[in-house]
């Protein structure tokens, strides 16, 4: 059977041990940058749409429509000196099947300007009440932790959009359910924001880093 051919970004940045270091430096140093992109990017979405509507009232395409506009948002508050730049719907072509199989595409991903193979994805998922997570939990076990999303990156981001409750019940069912520990960020303590730490499972022949860990974001939607 005849194997996947090289997309442009794979032919322009091949896998090299540079490739991996540059991989293991970027995160580190942006992370907390990044996230606090995501935070004030919420904070416009929240003044400028949410407190003119009563969000309750959207039953149709929440998760497109609250990311479709959360995106613009985030990149307003970037000052563009930043090493890496964010897009809606951007293709993880590592992990992508034979065609004509679609790549799996994020929500929302921060792209590295100096190798854009390089990316650190966040997943977005509507959370009705605060114990409706099990398409969340899903998301994060199924993609995350098979590395079939964020390959390159030892981190990337759950966003739960919360329509009904509290965080830290969503906080609670997580733990639970996964089950994992999650750990309250030192960079957000007044945001509703915590992280978890894991191992994963990675591919034969590959150098993915195995530890991952995953940041979790509950975005209230409501008119506050």
């Amino acid at each position: 059977m005849k194997g996947r051919g090289l997309t442009i970004s794979e032919l322009r940045w091949p896998d090299t041990p540079d490739f991996v270091a540059i991989a293991r430096i970027w995160k580190s140093d942006a992370s907390i940058i990044l996230l606090s992109c995501v935070w004030q990017g919420y904070d416009l979405l929240q003044n400028e749409v949410l407190s003119q509507i009563d969000p309750n009232q959207a039953d149709d395409e929440l998760e497109r429509s609250i990311t479709q506009l959360l995106e613009p948002r985030i990149h307003k508050v970037m000052t563009g000196d930043e090493p890496f730049y964010v897009q809606h719907g951007a293709y993880e072509n590592e992990t992508r099947q034979l065609s004509p199989a679609q790549p799996p595409q994020y929500d929302i991903a921060f792209i590295l300007r100096a190798n854009e193979r390089i990316m650190w994805p966040l997943e977005a998922k509507v959370l009705r009440s605060d114990g409706a997570v099990t398409s969340y939990i899903k998301e994060l076990k199924n993609n995350f932790l098979s590395c079939r999303y964020a390959p390159f990156s030892s981190e990337g981001a759950m966003l739960g959009y919360l329509f009904s409750g509290v965080p830290d019940n969503v906080f609670r069912y997580i733990e639970t359910k996964v089950p994992c520990e999650l750990h309250h960020h030192l960079a957000f303590p007044e945001r509703a924001h915590k992280y978890s730490e894991h191992t994963r499972h990675i591919p034969t022949n590959k150098s993915y880093p195995p530890h991952f860990r995953c940041q979790h974001l509950i975005l209230q939607m409501t008119r506050e």
